[in-house]
């Protein structure tokens, strides 16, 4: 099998060694991925710090057109860099097809916001008078050279995440994709090959992560954008307490169902929905929904909906569209999952459904009566688990949400506009999602968490803030 070439400042290159690229589901090769040594990666830094000024010069419709490009060749290739995804990470074909559309999206939203961003904002200064004269230009300036390092549960999107809104404001980024999916990733270097970018403005480099502390330690790499555990980005924070860091990281997100969502059709839409997305991508979202938090008048009937939505999602062959949750990445991350639900079990637990592994797929399970001490009710699961929980009235409801070291999303099915704001208002997380399940996301609005689920935010335009700072110029002498 030919090794896939990775991508040093622009062009195609290939190391000394290889690793192979397996499928979760079968356990059959999908790639062989060429690794770059420790000269080629110092290759890459160099040249990405050399292009600082001239990338950051680049006019914005160059930028933009760039941006354009990549979004219509993934439009193009759909299909192929889904069975890529599917066959790489496991994920459900279905699934697959839907990441590709977002980071079509993705790439969309950047040149959009590349042709607009940065058009100054003007200030008076003679609010005072030794103002007088005085006018304040702000705009914003890359803070340098962007360290992406992307997770395994979203290969493509989450990488788009990093390299668009680099682009779009012309910071030059070195990409590390992670090593069990890095084939999606590559795909994105062949696109961005087809501008006219400058040369050392990007490179994607799958490296093993034990080679990683070097590279975050690196002065020429400023800015870091990490998407992964809580442990690994505070790990990382930590060590360069100096340096830029957006942190996307855990959580274990709640959806919560309220007295006034108790119609037929109120609580067939909120099984249905939960059943969904706290089994998609086989749970491994960081806003998958693991708990569920429903009033105590609802809670029985909303648990009958919930378990048979649950029961009724197809498992199996992720290559096939009928399937909704194929394996987890790998056998080790499916018996974490099965060591902490037999655990909540022997705590006392309640199993109502699922509970069962094969290999590295695990089936979709559903618990109640979570003892508060376990592992499952205290950390992120990240597979296809679900605990559900009984409370009385929206003060309590929303203490559960907030009884947690994370907060990335939660989910309020409520009618009532008054707790929606109320909802806004209490819960610690970076989103609040009224009627629907905390797993929403639109690649364009805000995208982050409170407390230990990050620092920052994705989502284009603010990554774009996060990569750059304030300048501001004084121009003095003006009749203003």
């Amino acid at each position: 099998m030919t090794a896939t070439a990775f991508w040093l400042a622009g062009r195609q290159a290939t190391g000394e060694t290889t690793f192979d690229v397996t499928s979760p589901w079968d356990g059959r090769t999908v790639g062989r991925v060429s690794v770059p040594t420790e000269a080629q990666v110092e290759e890459a830094v160099a040249a990405a710090h050399a292009v600082v000024d001239e990338f950051a010069a680049t006019p914005a419709h160059v930028r933009a057109a760039a941006l354009d490009h990549v979004s219509k060749r993934l439009a193009e290739r759909t299909e192929e860099i889904a069975q890529l995804i599917s066959a790489e990470n496991g994920k459900p074909i279905k699934w697959a097809r839907g990441e590709v559309g977002r980071a079509v999206s993705v790439f969309r939203f950047a040149a959009e916001e590349a042709r607009r961003f940065n058009g100054g904002e003007a200030q008076r200064l003679d609010t005072d008078a030794g103002g007088t004269g005085r006018l304040g230009l702000t705009r914003r300036f890359p803070k340098g050279v962007v360290l992406g390092i992307a997770p395994f549960n979203f290969p493509l999107n989450l990488c788009a995440h990093k390299v668009a809104p680099a682009i779009a404001v012309g910071a030059p980024i070195i990409l590390k994709p992670a090593p069990a999916t890095p084939l999606s990733g590559l795909i994105l270097g062949e696109l961005l090959a087809e501008t006219d970018l400058p040369t050392g403005s990007w490179s994607i480099l799958p490296v093993t992560n034990d080679r990683m502390p070097a590279l975050v330690k690196d002065e020429r790499l400023p800015v870091i954008s990490f998407t992964g555990s809580d442990k690994v980005g505070y790990a990382i924070q930590e060590s360069v307490p100096h340096k830029h860091c957006t942190l996307e990281l855990g959580g274990n997100a709640a959806a919560v169902v309220l007295g006034d969502w108790s119609s037929e059709e109120d609580l067939d839409w909120a099984a249905t929905r939960i059943a969904t997305f706290s089994n998609y991508q086989g749970g491994q979202s960081c806003i998958s929904v693991q708990r569920v938090i429903a009033d105590a008048s609802v809670y029985d009937r909303l648990v009958a909906k919930v378990t048979a939505a649950v029961e009724a999602q197809g498992t199996g062959d992720p290559s096939d569209d009928t399937t909704d949750v194929g394996p987890l990445v790998s056998e080790d991350a499916a018996k974490r999952v099965e060591t902490w639900v037999d655990e909540a079990v022997a705590a006392g637990a309640k199993l109502l459904t699922g509970g069962k592994r094969d290999g590295a797929s695990y089936a979709p399970t559903v618990l109640e009566n979570l003892p508060a001490d376990t592992t499952l009710a205290c950390e992120e699961v990240f597979g296809p688990v679900l605990t559900l929980h009984k409370v009385d009235g929206e003060a309590e409801a929303f203490a559960k949400v907030n009884d947690s070291k994370f907060g990335l999303q939660a989910g309020v099915f409520t009618h009532d506009l008054q707790t929606a704001f109320r909802a806004h208002r209490a819960l610690e997380v970076g989103g609040v999602i009224i009627g629907d399940v905390p797993s929403y996301r639109a690649d364009q609005m805000p995208y982050g968490g409170a407390k230990q689920s990050g620092v920052g935010r994705e989502g284009v335009r603010y990554a774009m803030d996060d990569y750059t700072y304030e300048r501001v110029l004084v121009l003095t002498g003006l009749a203003l």
